[in-house]
């Protein structure tokens, strides 16, 4: 399971109404395998089991910014990270803003 968690570090909320793709990476090229939108808390679940492999998770964070009356840097961001098949669970938060972000893997 893979789940994520965004937040608005410029305003110190969660950010809602982000679209979160799933892709998984073969070399140069990728798969999508799901797709998601981030409620009022912030959050997103892809419930599909992962396996073995590379995975990029996109937000696309540019119309959240913009709608706050910001001007976004980044209007997708992009998030690789690997599964290696022993961890039931990943959690990848994003925190954002509009001019950066972080990321890392969360519990």
């Amino acid at each position: 399971m893979l789940s994520t968690h965004v937040l608005d570090l410029a305003r110190g909320v969660p950010a809602p109404g982000i679209s979160v793709a799933l892709h998984r990476l073969f070399g140069e090229h990728r798969m999508h395998v799901a797709s998601a939108v981030t409620d009022a808390d912030g959050r997103a679940g892809m419930p599909e089991p992962l396996e073995a492999g590379t995975y990029e998770l996109v937000f696309t964070a540019g119309p959240y910014v913009r709608a706050r009356g910001d001007v976004p840097f980044y209007d997708e961001i992009p998030v690789r990270f690997s599964v290696d098949a022993t961890a039931e669970r990943y959690h990848v938060p994003l925190l954002l803003s509009p001019f950066g972000y972080t990321t890392y893997r969360g519990s």
